[in-house]
């Protein structure tokens, strides 16, 4: 039997290696932009258009018309089909008066608007705020019931507290993953964060305590039914017992999602893009550190766990 936990310092020097560019990236950004990632208007505030013309335009033009009016880091994007003339501008606030004018030189230097397919909203950075607290006091939320639900369904299995704790630090270390990624993509891409980025936060999260759960049940199935065998032992049969059932899922999430990135409309490929590297790395910490730092603590390799070891 291939024995999985027994290299287990090379997975966390992995995670480490993924994590700590991450972590850099986002302190570099909060040092020059003022948050770990680059924040789309739904967190800033800004204006939002959704503009149909009636013949072919460029990027290059729809640019130069918003650089006039000091928007130059205006985010532009084609929608459809170039045959669609559909395009999606975020750019900073405007007041009523400069709303209008944008909308004429638009119509006037650029090509004629299809008033009636076109849409101008403002985002009010307030929703944003209010969105980031809710998605931060769920997470901390989910981590508090996470520990005390796996605590109560362990509690006849010696230490059942190491379960949700190792169960907490690999939730924790798939949303490092993923903001960390943010924060790079940000960097090169000039990615931004939205409100759809949360919610594939939050999907992460969900996933990586189930997958990390059905391990555990099964420790806790194999702890009295082979009571000859050692603590590392029993662990990694455990992990081998249930390898097929994780992997067969995370491949199956991970066809579907490929297939929507490669195929999908442009307005949900970011958010595809970033739930692929989160639920990839809810696959990883659930076999490769939740479950190899329970064998950490009970021979207390882990920072003041050695008289609990002994």
């Amino acid at each position: 039997m291939f024995n999985f936990i027994q290299r287990r310092n090379w997975f966390y020097l992995l995670s480490a290696i993924v994590i700590v560019p991450g972590i850099v990236a986002m302190i570099y950004l909060t040092a020059t932009i003022g948050s770990p990632v680059r924040l789309s208007i739904d967190f800033k505030g800004g204006s939002l258009y959704l503009v149909k013309f009636q013949k072919p335009v460029t990027e290059t033009a729809i640019r130069q018309v918003y650089t006039q009016f000091g928007q130059e880091d205006a985010v532009i994007q084609q929608f459809g089909s170039a045959g669609d003339n559909v395009w999606q501008i975020r750019a900073g606030s405007f007041t009523p008066t400069q709303q209008a004018q944008v909308k004429a030189a638009l119509n006037d230097r650029v090509a004629p608007i299809d008033t009636s397919a076109s849409n101008f909203d403002v985002v009010d950075p307030e929703v944003g705020s209010e969105v980031t607290t809710a998605a931060v006091i769920a997470v901390l939320a989910a981590g508090i019931i996470l520990l005390g639900f796996i605590w109560f369904a362990f509690r006849n299995v010696p230490h059942a507290v190491r379960y949700g704790t190792c169960a907490i630090i690999a939730m924790f270390h798939d949303v490092f993953v993923t903001v960390g990624v943010m924060a790079l993509l940000g960097i090169f891409f000039k990615w931004e964060a939205d409100s759809l980025f949360l919610t594939a936060v939050l999907t992460v999260v969900g996933f990586s305590v189930q997958d990390t759960i059905v391990v555990f049940d099964r420790i806790r199935e194999n702890i009295p039914k082979y009571r000859g065998e050692d603590y590392e032992t029993v662990v990694n049969r455990s992990l081998m017992e249930t390898l097929h059932r994780s992997l067969s899922i995370s491949l199956c999430s991970f066809f579907v999602m490929t297939a929507i990135l490669l195929f999908g409309g442009p307005t949900i490929q970011q958010f595809i893009a970033v739930l692929l590297i989160g639920l990839t790395s809810g696959t990883y910490s659930s076999i490769f550190n939740a479950v190899p730092l329970l064998v950490s603590w009970e021979k207390g390799e882990l920072p003041f766990t050695h008289r609990a070891a002994a």
